[in-house]
């Protein structure tokens, strides 16, 4: 099948353009290039990218251009007819949300309504898109799920983000197109993403800097390896979902409708505490660390932790790799490309 991945360049999408091509599929990949974190990370994904290519008779075609730039869009649609979507780019980041709420808008929300605009007048099969466990906001029942009330965001990103879920239903009910929106939880391994807290540990650690530690580390997050997710992402994406004739709003569940649409929790469903995670890190690098103990940060939550029992339903998967050889894999990446 031919495949498009937004944010092809980012954490995610660079590993699931990997996936898809070794899966045998065709991708064309966009990204902004955007210098919201250090640009040379996202070229040499592209470059890993260029190098499997060399290795399979499989197409990639990488156009760099901004989702909310909706002629440039409009342009790639023109020379492609694609069987998937799966819309990864977005304006990352719940701090930044709060220094700068205006390129969340242009790219979670501008540039999401041109993206699935257009696959609603091609009547793409299935449109995939990120959402984040962040939307779950002021709830406080454990496990997240996805029948559980998300109307109180702690942060703007959240808020972009629960948008995007709303957008895609009314999209599903007046078009019929197939939607499926992916609530990540705390994803993380090699080729992450440099503002993350498995990313900033190790950078402090390795170089043998105070890590700030906030929340006093009384945080859990359902860290989830980044081969889980797209795994389990790509066997969502072979299962578009169809109408429920028999949905109501009195019986049936939020995640579902009576339109073709459907929300997933992605998670590895067994949250870490924050100081047993920067302790695996120490044993992966062979080193303690100087530790700030800090106040819960404004937008922050103290604990994720993902229900992931409608996910298994629907595609029998669950989450492979375990934190302790996680880390372990992460931490070989970060020596090897930074040189420790």
């Amino acid at each position: 099948m031919k495949f498009l991945v937004t944010g092809v360049a980012g954490f995610i999408g660079f590993h699931t353009a990997l996936q898809l091509l070794e899966n045998g599929h065709d991708v064309v990949g966009i990204d902004v290039m955007n210098d919201y974190y250090d640009p040379a990370l996202k070229r040499a994904r592209l470059e890993q990218i260029n190098l499997r290519l060399a290795k399979s008779n499989h197409q990639f075609e990488f156009v760099q251009g901004n989702i909310a730039d909706g002629e440039a869009m409009g342009q790639v649609f023109e020379r492609h007819k694609f069987d998937r979507i799966i819309h990864l780019a977005a304006q990352a980041g719940v701090r930044y949300s709060m220094e700068n709420p205006q390129a969340y808008v242009e790219s979670n929300v501008v540039g999401f309504t041109h993206l699935i605009d257009i696959a609603a007048k091609q009547a793409v099969p299935h449109f995939l898109y990120a959402s984040t466990s962040s939307v779950y906001g002021m709830n406080t029942q454990m496990p997240f799920a996805e029948h559980h009330a998300v109307d109180h965001p702690l942060q703007f990103y959240a808020a972009t983000k629960r948008a995007n879920e709303l957008m895609a239903h009314a999209y599903s009910n007046l078009y019929q197109l197939p939607t499926t929106g992916l609530r990540f939880f705390t994803v993380y391994g090699p080729w992450g993403r440099p503002d993350m807290s498995p990313f900033l540990f190790a950078k402090k650690i390795a170089s043998g800097e105070p890590i700030d530690v906030f929340n006093h580390g009384n945080h859990s997050r359902d860290f989830t390896y980044i081969d889980d997710i797209v795994d389990m992402m790509l066997k969502v994406a072979d299962c578009p979902p169809a109408a429920d004739p028999d949905w109501t709003s009195a019986s049936g569940t939020p995640n579902t409708s009576s339109a073709p649409f459907q929300i997933f929790n992605i998670g590895n469903s067994a949250p870490v505490n924050l100081l047993a995670f920067i302790e695996k890190l120490e044993a992966a690098f062979g080193r303690k660390s100087e530790r700030n103990y800090l106040p819960m940060q404004p937008g922050d939550v103290a604990d994720t932790y993902a229900d992931v029992s409608a996910l298994f339903e629907a595609v029998n998967s669950k989450p492979k790799v375990s934190i302790e050889e996680g880390v372990q894999r992460f931490v070989r990446w970060y020596r090897d490309y930074y040189g420790v």
